[in-house]
């Protein structure tokens, strides 16, 4: 097993950092392996904001209910942007451009451009015994965090990323086994015995972890999750923005 594979298989989500910056050529390192992810037709349909300034740190953290979305080293918002695609365009030829900007496909496109760009960014900084932690919370009020950013129309924030040097080691959570999310040549509807399995091994984890034990399973957090309406104004807020809007 080689290094990369290594750090990859040992991910862990980390939410307390050392009071410590990373430095400048950490950053450009990051940033610059996130710019080297595949993108879709050449298109690098992201951009990535860093939230240096503190009073806006402060307010992503509130928005977040995330008191480490405001102590860490770094935090970067990745945002699917269209934005600098119009802006050789004429009137005339934005209008013609209406149609893809808008379209479904072109918004996919632009959030799995920015999610590549951030999987490359955070195994760079793991890479640096860095840690990460994905904030996906900043869409709770999304129309704030535009406002917060200053972000035109066709840049819409997706998600965060905070960085910085570890201060605890959490336990690795545990996944679903391969065969539970890998088919060969066509779909398994029948996973039952796969989610039974990985019910039980979530409900050990959740028991023997060193910090915030409970009784619970993959099962019961999904279907809580999906029988709660949440975020139910994101759709508004993309379209708005000038995406998927047909």
């Amino acid at each position: 097993m080689n290094e990369t594979i290594e750090t990859i298989l040992n991910h862990r989500s980390i939410r307390k950092f050392k009071d410590v910056k990373i430095s400048d050529e950490q950053l450009d390192l990051i940033l610059s392996s996130a710019q080297q992810a595949s993108t879709s037709s050449y298109m690098m349909a992201y951009s990535i904001i860093g939230v240096t300034d503190e009073e806006k740190k402060a307010q992503l953290a509130e928005i977040t209910g995330q008191a480490y979305v405001k102590n860490n080293s770094h935090l970067l918002i990745f945002c699917a942007d269209l934005y600098r695609h119009t802006l050789q365009a004429s009137e005339e030829q934005y209008e013609q451009m209406l149609a893809n900007l808008e379209n479904s496909e072109h918004f996919l496109v632009s959030a799995i451009d920015a999610a590549l760009a951030a999987q490359n960014a955070a195994l760079a900084a793991e890479s640096m015994d860095l840690g990460i932690c994905y904030i996906g919370s900043i869409r709770n009020q999304l129309d704030k965090v535009d406002e917060i950013l200053s972000l035109p129309k066709h840049v819409l924030p997706l998600f965060g990323m905070v960085i910085g040097v570890p201060d605890h080691q959490p336990d690795k959570k545990p996944r679903l086994e391969t065969k539970a999310i890998y088919f060969e040549n066509e779909y398994n509807q029948d996973q039952k015995d796969e989610l039974q399995a990985f019910d039980k091994e979530i409900a050990a984890y959740y028991q023997s972890r060193k910090t915030n034990t409970r009784s619970d399973s993959w099962t019961d957090q999904m279907l809580r999750r999906f029988t709660n309406p949440m975020r139910m104004d994101v759709t508004g807020i993309v379209k708005k923005k000038g995406f998927n809007k047909q």
